[in-house]
């Protein structure tokens, strides 16, 4: 599932971007101004990860499709080790199954210079100010991840958040990093593109910034972790994730349910 929904998100990604940015698109001379094809590529994705993470898969896997999100579980006591193991590879293998897809379907299309797969690339500031850009966009990300999905009365509002914050960084950010926040997704555009400047950024910074945003999620909480690892605790989806009786996980320990039926206060 995990594979999946990267590989979506990746067939996407590579799909507007060559609706945006191939010399050959209609829609490319309407937005004639790169500001104006970043709000829409922004607005597009932003919406395909709301899709994604409120897809029966989604729901079911909790709809991380990043390695670096389930490092940062892990962390909080929420991943198993070997859970983390094959989601990292589905990530990875889901990526690349995004883009071969892509490249099939759209007849070679995301090949052109102007696409190149949507690769994620260092900005004109250089390496050092993209890798701070992603590790900063990454902490925001899972920190508001962790703090509304951990609230009865906002976890409802998790996907649509993370969407939004989504489509606000490729809008805005990328001109600084090219906007990934996930290893596997710049390691499928790179792998298809042949393009490898800078890839140690994406591997390091959004691990960093998301494992900085889950020590201050544990301070803020007095080390209280989450509910589960799912974006969305949906009752009807089974969960395979170590479960907490909500503020009481520290003394009552971890717990496995047959699904999602409660979230914390």
């Amino acid at each position: 599932m995990e594979a999946g929904e990267l590989g979506t998100y990746m067939f996407f990604a590579c799909a507007f971007a060559t609706l945006l940015q191939h010399p050959g698109s209609p829609v490319r001379h309407l937005l004639s101004h790169e500001a104006h094809r970043r709000i829409f590529m922004g607005l597009a994705m932003g919406v395909t990860a709301i899709g994604i993470v409120l897809s029966p898969w989604g729901k079911q896997s909790g709809g991380h499709f990043n390695p670096a999100i389930t490092l940062a579980f892990y962390r909080l006591g929420k991943v198993d080790p070997w859970d983390v193991v094959f989601y990292i590879i589905g990530h990875f293998l889901g990526a690349v199954a995004g883009v071969t897809l892509a490249a099939l379907l759209l007849l070679g299309a995301p090949a052109d210079h102007a696409v190149r797969y949507a690769i994620t690339a260092p900005g004109p500031y250089g390496p050092l100010t993209a890798f701070l850009a992603e590790a900063a966009i990454s902490f925001v990300l899972l920190l508001t991840i962790l703090f509304v999905s951990n609230r009865r009365d906002l976890a409802r509002c998790t996907p649509y958040l993370a969407g939004t914050l989504i489509a606000m960084y490729m809008a805005f950010e990328s001109p600084l990093s090219g906007m990934s926040t996930n290893p596997a997704r710049t390691f499928g555009s790179a792998l298809f593109a042949g393009y490898w400047y800078g890839l140690w950024i994406y591997f390091i910074a959004p691990p960093l910034g998301m494992l900085a945003a889950a020590e201050i999620f544990l301070r803020v909480r007095g080390g209280i972790g989450p509910y589960c690892a799912k974006l969305v605790h949906a009752a009807d989806k089974r969960c395979i994730f170590p479960h907490g009786t909500e503020d009481l996980l520290h003394r009552t320990g971890p717990r496995r349910f047959s699904g999602c039926r409660r979230v914390p206060s």
